[in-house]
């Protein structure tokens, strides 16, 4: 009779605590392959991360949703272009914003992801409701999503627009004005003039507009 091995002995709990360690999805989807047991261990670690990181994965849109589906304790979410080219779409950020953990993500960064517009990014921030740090430089979004993040993000304490070359004057002061607690903006590569910022430092004097050197501070009108 063959003898069971010592790893299959593992109680699920610690099979799953020791999952969480892998770093590679490719290696956490073979190891869900292994037997029923490990499947379990590989869904359990999902659902204990706080963070989950794809940048410098090629991920898609229905492997990125499969993994979130299990990562209940989700908080902070990283699907960063990479350098093997990101193939996440509007139709991948829809079944992300149904995933249960989206409700409670602080983090969510789409930098340099190309392939997401308006429609996809709104769909997912309007269920983002917790999110207090937000990256979606580089992307081609609109005032059309800075009016659903000024809606639905009233936590929001930093966003980067890093080259978000679409973003206008008006979906700026629409975002300053309604997120009350936003402390940071990053609106290095934009298109907006710079007597837009003096117009956001006036609705909110302790902000802090980067990149640092801007000549802001001296044109402020004296009270």
């Amino acid at each position: 009779m063959e003898q069971e091995a010592e790893i299959d002995r593992l109680p699920i709990d610690l099979l799953a605590h020791i999952l969480m360690m892998i770093t590679s999805f490719t290696d956490l989807a073979q190891a869900s392959g292994v037997c029923r047991k490990w499947k379990q261990g590989v869904k359990e670690a999902l659902a204990r991360r706080k963070t989950l990181s794809f940048a410098g994965y090629k991920m898609d849109d229905d492997s990125t949703a499969r993994l979130l589906r299990h990562a209940y304790s989700l908080k902070e979410l990283d699907i960063s272009r990479s350098r093997w080219g990101c193939q996440i779409t509007d139709n991948g950020l829809y079944q992300i914003s149904l995933a249960k953990c989206v409700s409670n993500l602080t983090s969510i960064s789409l930098w340099g992801i190309t392939g997401i517009t308006d429609k996809g990014v709104v769909q997912l921030i309007t269920r983002a409701n917790s999110l207090q740090h937000l990256n979606v430089g580089g992307t081609f979004i609109t005032d059309e999503s800075l009016s659903a993040i000024a809606d639905s993000c009233p936590q929001l304490k930093s966003i980067i627009l890093w080259s978000c070359r679409h973003v206008t004057e008006t979906g700026l002061i629409v975002l300053v004005s309604k997120c009350r607690k936003l402390e940071s903006i990053n609106v290095w590569g934009t298109r907006v003039p710079l007597d837009c910022f003096i117009g956001l430092l006036t609705i909110r004097p302790a902000l802090q507009i980067k990149p640092r050197g801007l000549p802001l501070n001296v044109m402020l009108p004296v009270a």
